[in-house]
């Protein structure tokens, strides 16, 4: 069958690279597009051709004239839970673009919105789909470095305003800036928002979907802003303690050239350790028999397993279970961790893990 796909809402530019995900598969179709905002939508229409009728500034006349079988939502990540309440009685499955939520509780209603529909939600996290980092959690299934005792994650570009879809690099204005949802405190801006929820979610899959105990955080506001522009995230877990560092202002963008620190994962276990780092090709594993270390090479990923799109669509061809960090359970876990960083930074003291 034709994999009838609409995006919906396009507060985030991540939209255009789902798009492109879709216009690039073989079995799926983009039926329609829908913001608020006609302008928003102007460049994706352009891109992938689309016609006045697939067009649309209501939700509801897209949902009801395109009927899709499955939607992507794009909405700040204050919005999440509306989002996916306004589209759940149309009875449609839901890839949401990360973050999974601004809140646990808000998270919690979008699992609801969905269970009460009867269709899966899934949560896309674009780092779980580098091949490194893939490669890094088969390491780990395998046992090469024994049990995850510590998980390191550094990561962020140079802002999210300073490029587009496709990555396309552009310099921000400052009316762009001020006039955008990443920048307002009220919209869940701010980079621990924007980024911890990877770290987070990833690093619960890396740990095998353990939770921390307790989780301290700190933040850095720049005099002008309401959000911050970097965060450090400590968990402890009873195994040992796990950092999650995020930054908006990186020296340079990790796709076009690292910036130092790497953005991506260092992982300590009890037999070895790993680092898989953003964009790279391999991953390398340390151990006792090789303490000079050795690479394991991350192949390019393969459908029906290299997008987010495709696995979706591949689950729901197969009513396979979702699984890893776009499943509601271990992206539920990493919310957990944001929220609890959020309030330990605006409180500037350690809380258990929120539930």
């Amino acid at each position: 069958m034709a994999w009838k796909v609409a995006g919906i809402n396009f507060d985030h530019f991540h939209m255009g690279d789902l798009l492109r995900m879709v216009a690039d598969h073989p079995d799926a179709e983009i039926v329609g597009i829908s913001d608020e905002q006609p302008e928003r939508m102007a460049e994706a229409a352009k891109k992938f051709e689309l016609g006045g009728e697939q067009v649309f500034t209501d939700y509801r006349e897209c949902l009801e004239t395109a009927k899709p079988d499955l939607v992507i939502l794009c909405p700040a990540a204050a919005r999440h839970a509306e989002w996916t309440e306004k589209v759940a009685p149309y009875g449609v499955p839901v890839l949401m673009e990360k973050p999974f939520a601004a809140t646990v509780a808000e998270a919690d209603r979008m699992i609801a919105a969905m269970e009460a529909a009867g269709k899966p939600l899934a949560i896309n996290w674009p780092l779980r789909w580098f091949p490194a980092h893939v490669k890094a959690y088969e390491a780990i299934q395998e046992g090469r470095i024994g049990e995850v005792l510590e998980v390191h994650f550094y990561d962020g570009n140079r802002g999210p305003l300073w490029h587009g879809a496709d990555k396309i690099e552009k310099e921000p204005t400052a009316a762009e800036k001020d006039a955008s949802w990443f920048y307002k405190k009220a919209e869940g801006g701010g980079s621990l928002l924007d980024y911890l929820g990877y770290g987070a979610t990833l690093g619960t899959w890396y740990h095998g979907g353990k939770k921390p105990l307790e989780v301290t955080a700190a933040w850095n506001q720049p005099e002008g802003l309401e959000v911050d522009e970097h965060s450090i995230t400590i968990a402890r877990y009873d195994v040992g303690l796990s950092k999650f560092e995020t930054r908006w202002g990186t020296f340079t963008d990790p796709w076009t050239h690292q910036p130092q620190p790497k953005c991506g994962f260092v992982i300590r276990g009890t037999e070895g350790t790993l680092s898989s780092f953003d964009y790279a090709t391999f991953v390398r594993v340390q151990t006792a028999e090789h303490p000079e270390g050795f690479d394991l090479e991350a192949p390019a990923l393969q459908a029906p397993f290299a997008n987010p799109v495709q696995y979706f669509l591949h689950c729901l061809e197969t009513e396979a279970p979702l699984e890893g960090p776009l499943s509601v359970e271990i992206a539920r876990i990493g919310q957990q961790i944001v929220d609890t960083a959020y309030r330990s930074a605006e409180e500037k003291r350690t809380l258990p893990l929120i539930d």
